[in-house]
């Protein structure tokens, strides 16, 4: 007869300890659809909206942070937001909360899917010919799209808040939600156009 005492069995998972992260504690973040195979890898989304800097110091790397966040900094970049992260994430985390309302779809998905159509795909270049510049047209990179798009989005919501009654949020919400649609009179999608415009004629 052996001594032996068996071994205890290990309790079983269910599927409610199962629990994926969220953005935000709201947000699903599986099941994002992307339209534009070539940005697809540059736009990440991860349910971290602050990584402390952590790819700071590697060149190209930037692709790695959560688009979210990338957000979040552009919107920093003003006078009024510089090194202010907690208000920045604030009004995107209040505007969030605005697109959904509005949408009522994923706002993560709203985000990825009006940085694909606010990303231009033409711009010009200028090139010197015996002292004379002359602007050419060229193809413009998908990591470079996606920073442009995030650029115009934050541009947008700045020229739309500053001294204006409207809100940075709903600002913000409207350059999302205009963008994702693809609306000609959404300050992201406008500008997108025009430099388009621009390279057309330059080639």
């Amino acid at each position: 007869m052996s001594s032996e005492a068996p071994e205890p069995e290990a309790p079983a998972s269910t599927d409610d300890e199962r629990v994926s992260a969220k953005l935000f504690g709201e947000y699903e973040i599986d099941g994002i659809e992307y339209s534009d195979p070539s940005t697809r890898r540059y736009i990440t989304v991860t349910p971290i909206a602050h990584t402390m800097g952590r790819h700071s110091e590697k060149q190209f790397k930037k692709s790695e942070i959560s688009i979210v966040e990338r957000l979040i900094n552009r919107l920093m970049q003003t006078e009024e937001n510089t090194g202010k992260k907690q208000q920045a994430t604030r009004i995107v985390r209040e505007a969030f909360e605005i697109v959904e309302d509005r949408t009522e779809e994923n706002p993560v998905q709203v985000l990825v899917t009006a940085v694909e159509n606010a990303g231009p795909r033409e711009e010009t270049v200028r090139l010197k010919y015996g002292g004379i510049s002359v602007p050419k047209a060229v193809d413009v990179g998908p990591q470079r799209r996606v920073d442009q798009a995030l650029k115009f989005i934050a541009q947008g919501t700045m020229n739309a808040s500053f001294k204006s009654t409207t809100p940075a949020e709903e600002a913000l919400a409207n350059q999302l939600a205009g963008a994702a649609n693809y609306d000609l009179n959404a300050y992201p999608i406008n500008q997108k156009e025009e430099q388009e415009r621009v390279a057309a004629a330059a080639r």
